[in-house]
């Protein structure tokens, strides 16, 4: 039934003549279709918080008793207040929209707190593990809470500030792989596809608030059962953008058995562009023309992989000197091994050295020696590179020197710093667009999606998997030139996107950051199981099974750290654009979050600062140190934002922000506007003002989406 629906059979039991009125006019409107989508646009979901302590004006459901198998009371109840104590504390309730009233107690432990998507959140996040392997590197996030809330959280974290969104939302197969309003829809289910729609469009409409308007790009993949529907709804919610769609063969051996019907071998992947978002030019995972890649052309000097380490090769250790303009000055000497580099004196001053450190500050090794280097940098065969801040250098390998000399890269004269100019040669193979039918052995769902997964997590259940190189190549398309975009998956189930984008960031030493947003929902039959045990979601011997506990949050640990949740090395090898052992893991930094429902008191007198932090953190970009707890002292700064609290104390902490570098926010409590105003005027420009928690509270007062 429609909201609209529900509204009349209200209005018909209050007054009958009304209700008809009302219907015959409605029956009508509908009578009169508009051009376009038509569907029914459900009630709000509604979505139950187990673990939430039960507080007064709650809506809550009463859950059947431990053990059963039933659906249980669905209705909701609002709690009027409590009585008693401890384990024997009793709620008293009133039925929601009940008529005539009713009302009853019951036990605190037989509640479940539900969320209505038509009600107001505030959320916060609390922080359930972390795991760090890339030294000063943003933070990925993985987020366990239900995604429509956490998309509204996004919009004050993150709003314009998304570069990609890939999502694989459940395809509605009808074989129980989604829930409306806490329910399996079932294939028989007459309104299965207009569920599915409102469902799509709550959380689409929340997106299009977090995508960058100038560029970006949203990525959906989909079957053959709502393609139709979701090509349409994209179109309709983003009336500006670009969409395509493009078939992607992903089960190429055996393919999926339709009843009467072809077996499927493929997906459907809609891109939608905005601004002025472009593909770039790659190839795909396993064909013959990232085989026989014809790019890049330079590589890095720095050695990583086997035998990378300071320690294998010492006399590859060694300085290289460029000036405070960011030009090269001299190659310094190899370091005997135990010598510190802090013990080396720069030849003049003013130098700064380049060391071979991998971004936690290890020690790795440059592919030449320190006479070899000099001679490449003097025939134009090594190159330093520098954005204004960061200075790398390149080498040609032997390969590309006999590339040259058979004609396949050609050369242009040097550049103003002596390196040779190159282009490949007429008729060797370039990376190009590809078409929108991808045949790639890389996008072999059964391969790489599934059998990977073990990999990692081992034997642990998760249903069809995004092949890994997949998700890699189609965002590679989108930020290839974008090494410290910002990618949203709101549907990340196994993790595939995350682990894809730090595969991304191996290959071109970029700061992408991946936000992965996921429930922690059992399956099917491990729910039943698990009530056959006598527990509910909420028990910890619950909550362990769930998606995220169970297999997100020990996939990206294990992607990063090269081992599995037993500790063992994981076995084998990565393939295609960039083969490495799976062992080596990635140096990335990860952090786990639960999401977490305030209220606007406990928030404005700063009792909920704790599950507010990451919040701030976030919106500062996921990276450097977290300001935790409020400061006696009345202000904080950390690498990329600071907190003032006590408006005594503006001028110091002004003058802390103005010295820090990278400072990007200034997070302001006060309820004075002209005090604000006046604090804001101390600051430099390129710090964003921030005030709360009236930034906060607005934000979410007028929630999006609804």
């Amino acid at each position: 039934m429609s909201r609209l629906t529900d509204l009349i059979a209200q209005a018909k039991a209050k007054d009958a003549a009304l209700g008809h009125e009302l219907e015959r006019e409605f029956k009508a409107l509908s009578a009169r279709r508009a051009f376009g989508l038509n569907y029914e646009r459900h009630k709000p979901e509604s979505v139950e918080l187990p673990g939430r302590s039960v507080r007064k004006g709650d809506k809550v459901r009463v859950l059947p008793p431990r053990g059963s198998t039933v659906k249980g009371d669905k209705r909701l109840w609002k709690v009027l207040g409590f009585n008693g104590q401890g384990e024997v504390r009793q709620a008293r309730l009133e039925l929601i929209g009940g008529e005539p009233p009713e009302q009853q107690s019951a036990s605190i432990a037989d509640l479940i707190v539900v969320a209505e998507f038509k009600d107001y959140i505030y959320p916060g996040l609390v922080s359930t593990g972390k795991v760090e392997r890339g030294g000063n590197k943003p933070f990925h996030t993985v987020i366990n809470g239900e995604n429509f809330h956490v998309l509204e959280a996004l919009t004050f974290t993150h709003r314009g500030k998304i570069d990609a969104i890939y999502i694989d939302p459940p395809y509605n197969t009808g074989a129980r792989d989604w829930k409306y309003n806490n329910d399996y829809v079932e294939g028989e289910d007459l309104y299965r596809h207009s569920k599915w729609l409102a469902m799509m469009e709550r959380r689409l409409l929340i997106a299009r608030h977090l995508l960058k308007p100038e560029n970006s790009v949203l990525i959906v993949t989909i079957d053959e059962k709502e393609y139709l529907r979701l090509g349409l709804l994209i179109d309709q919610i983003f009336p500006d953008g670009r969409l395509q769609m493009v078939t992607s063969i992903i089960n190429p051996r055996a393919g999926v058995a339709r009843p009467d019907a072809f077996t499927r071998v493929e997906e459907y992947i809609f891109v939608l562009q905005i601004g002025h978002s472009k593909v770039e030019a790659a190839g795909l995972a396993g064909d013959e023309i990232s085989e026989k890649n014809t790019s890049p052309i330079w590589f890095s000097l720095m050695r990583t992989g086997s035998e990378s380490a300071r320690y294998d090769r010492p006399n590859l250790f060694y300085p290289i000197w460029v000036t405070s303009e960011g030009l090269l000055h001299s190659v310094g000497e190899p370091l005997p091994l135990l010598q510190s580099k802090e013990e080396v004196d720069a030849p003049e001053v003013g130098l700064t050295a380049i060391w071979p450190l991998r971004p936690n500050g290890t020690e790795n090794r440059w592919q030449l020696g320190a006479d070899s280097l000099r001679n490449a940098l003097s025939d134009g065969t090594a190159k330093l590179n520098t954005n204004g801040v960061r200075h790398t250098v390149n080498y040609l390998r032997e390969a590309e020197k006999r590339r040259i000399a058979a004609g396949e890269i050609e050369v242009f004269g040097k550049d103003e710093s002596g390196a040779l100019i190159l282009s490949h040669g007429e008729g060797s193979r370039r990376l190009t667009r590809p078409k929108t039918v991808w045949n790639s052995p890389g996008h072999d769902a059964g391969l790489f999606g599934s059998s990977l997964l073990r990999s990692f997590v081992g034997n642990r259940k998760f249903p069809f998997p995004k092949a890994l190189y997949a998700v890699e190549d189609t965002l590679r398309f989108f930020l290839a030139n974008k090494p410290s975009a910002a990618v949203l998956d709101f549907f990340a189930g196994s993790g595939t996107t995350a682990h894809a984008i730090m595969r991304l960031n191996r290959q071109d030493g970029g700061r992408r950051q991946c936000i992965s947003v996921t429930n922690n929902e059992v399956a099917a039959d491990e729910h039943k199981r698990l009530r056959d045990e006598a527990l509910r979601p909420g028990d910890p011997l619950w909550e362990q099974w769930g998606i995220c506990e169970h297999i997100t949050k020990p996939r990206i640990k294990a992607a990063i750290t090269g081992q599995t949740p037993e500790g063992e090395p994981i076995k084998g090898d990565y393939k295609f654009t960039d083969e490495f052992p799976m062992s080596e893991g990635f140096e990335e930094n990860a952090e786990f979050f639960t999401l977490t429902y305030e209220t606007p008191v406990a928030v404005s007198h700063n009792r909920a600062f704790a599950r507010i932090a990451p919040l701030l953190w976030m919106r500062a970009g996921s990276e450097g140190r977290r300001i935790e707890a409020l400061s006696h002292a009345g202000w904080e700064v950390s690498e990329t934002y600071g907190l003032l609290t006590e408006l005594d104390t503006a001028g110091p902490f002004a003058n802390a922000v103005a010295d820090a570098e990278g400072m990007r926010l200034a997070y302001i409590v006060t309820d004075d506007e002209r005090r604000f105003q006046a604090i804001v005027r101390q600051l430099p420009s390129s710090v964003e003002p921030v005030r709360l928690y009236e930034s906060y509270l607005t934000n979410f007062r007028f929630a999006m989406g609804r």
